[in-house]
């Protein structure tokens, strides 16, 4: 298989690309096929398995057996084609959940915000209605916010905010209040979205303009997510004692269930971990994880799932340098993230991280393959914060991937330019 691909002059990462692209031209997301998994593959220290095999040998314009990748009966050698894989146009050979992908397009994310804006033209000073539609821009927002490019998302979500805001002043008082609850909420996607944007103090603004509306508007979980983003927030400062007091803040105002254990995984987890409080980690991590067992999770941007909670734990576990838990956990988020979705290349990049110290051709190469697959403009400011932060442990490595690596993040673009314009 390697001889192969270098007689095509392929690197890994393009041949990566290559076998991505032949799922997509049938209609399926790419695999979670990395360059260092390849290089498994190539040297005989992991099983490709059928369905790999198959896509390999077609991305390499070869028949399985020139490979060295014998098949159970998934080419037919009369048709050169293969058979349909088992979860092929899933929609025809699966019972219907009731479940659709939303609307992302560039057209239909700015119709969210153009269809406020035909409400407050019919009701300039609020109305339910309005109410109505603003809680479901709201959702789409937060449903979708991994779908967008941060800088797309935030100028939609501020204008959206921008006409809310007029309705507001005069307003009857139960509007009003229902109006500036769903600001509020919008506000908390706007102080996300700076921090993915790596705006730190724009950040900070929003999320405590989120935590102030969600206590007037009597509106808790919206107090305790902005009181868990604002700890985020400390925390990248090294500010421990805020990050401290905004994750107790949020925990005194979380429901009971996956709130309190999102607020425990993301905020207060980090924290304890940063000051080497192992035993309350420890404690934190038994507690949230007794919380996420029950099965219940939430989708979208204010929700929390298993992936998330997972990438928390092995972040934590990474700061404690705890290495072998920190690899575990994180290839259990990795499993449990889509592919090539912000907490996928989150949970791939804290793995690289572990991996370092002791493997870092590997961890060059799980890098790599983020790089290939993943825009710049989707990149988030924490996902870059880790590719850094991995290119400066790989700094002395003589592996030819980190070098690869360091002159890739060298030149990666960033998202928004040096006039404040998005890239």
């Amino acid at each position: 298989m390697e001889a192969w691909r270098l007689a095509l002059g392929w690197s890994r990462p393009q041949a990566v690309r290559e076998v991505a692209a032949v799922y997509r031209a049938d209609g399926l997301r790419p695999p979670g096929l990395t360059p260092a998994r390849l290089c498994r593959y190539e040297h005989g220290q992991e099983d490709p398995g059928d369905e790999h095999r198959l896509m390999i040998s077609r991305a390499y314009g070869a028949r399985p057996d020139q490979l060295g990748l014998d098949t159970r009966c998934l080419w037919c050698s009369a048709c050169a084609s293969p058979q349909l894989l088992h979860y092929r146009q899933p929609q025809r050979e699966e019972k219907f959940t009731g479940r659709r992908d939303s609307m992302t397009t560039a057209s239909g994310l700015p119709a969210i915000r153009e269809s406020v804006q035909w409400a407050v033209l019919d009701a300039p000073h609020g109305s339910p209605d309005l109410v109505a539609l603003a809680e479901a821009a709201v959702e789409h927002y937060a449903l979708n916010y991994s779908k967008h490019p941060p800088a797309v998302l935030f100028d939609e979500v501020r204008e959206t905010r921008a006409l809310l805001s007029t309705a507001v002043a005069d307003a009857e008082p139960a509007v009003a209040r229902n109006l500036r609850r769903q600001v509020g909420w919008l506000s908390a996607l706007l102080g996300n979205l700076c921090w993915h944007l790596d705006d730190g103090a724009g950040a900070r603004t929003h999320l405590t303009l989120a935590s102030t509306f969600g206590q007037s508007t009597e509106e808790p979980a919206l107090t305790a997510w902005a009181s868990g983003a604002l700890s985020m927030v400390a925390i990248a400062r090294q500010d421990w004692q805020h990050a401290r007091e905004h994750a107790d803040y949020g925990l005194q105002h979380a429901p009971a269930g996956l709130r309190r254990a999102q607020l425990l995984g993301w905020a207060l987890l980090p924290t304890l971990a940063a000051l080497r409080q192992s035993a309350e980690a420890d404690n934190v991590i038994e507690e949230s994880d007794a919380i996420m067992a029950s099965g219940v999770e939430m989708p979208g941007r204010f929700g929390y799932d298993r992936a998330e909670h997972r990438l928390h734990v092995a972040e934590a576990y990474l700061t404690l340098e705890r290495c072998d838990q920190a690899a575990d956990v994180a290839n259990q988020s990795i499993a449990a993230a889509p592919p090539q979705t912000p907490g996928w290349v989150a949970a791939t990049l804290v793995l690289a991280l572990v991996e370092a110290r002791h493997a870092p051709q590997q961890a060059a190469d799980r890098a790599l393959g983020v790089l290939d697959l993943i825009p710049p403009p989707r990149l988030r400011a924490t996902a870059r914060h880790r590719l850094a932060r991995l290119g400066r442990l790989l700094d002395s490595s003589t592996a030819p991937p980190a070098a690869e690596l360091a002159e890739r993040l060298r030149t990666l673009p960033a998202p928004i330019r040096p006039d404040g314009t998005a890239a």
